[in-house]
């Protein structure tokens, strides 16, 4: 399995969407092959370490991971990410 985990820095413009961000996020869960587990929330300490917005999925192989790259149903997602993000990090490991 793989477990995908990306933080995101949100543009000061955009962090009003935040929320709207997250339901983005959500609205995969359940509509991509593999695609075992998701979960996002929005940053809640606000420290200069942190990072606005977390992405934590699970997928059942790498290849459903790679899959997911291109898939209809992330592909809007993954625009909008880049359209608002001004950062992000990201590990993706098997277990």
């Amino acid at each position: 399995m793989i477990r995908h985990i990306v933080l995101f820095k949100i543009k000061d413009e955009y962090k009003d969407e935040i929320p709207q961000l997250v339901k983005n996020f959500y609205g995969m869960k359940g509509k991509i092959e593999g695609m075992l587990e998701l979960e996002a929330g929005q940053d809640v300490l606000h420290s200069e370490r942190s990072y606005d917005l977390a992405l934590i999925t699970v997928f059942d192989s790498m290849a459903s991971f790679q899959a997911y790259q291109t898939h209809p149903v992330h592909l809007p997602v993954k625009q909008r990410m880049h359209e608002v993000r001004s950062g992000s990090v990201a590990c993706d490991y098997e277990f």
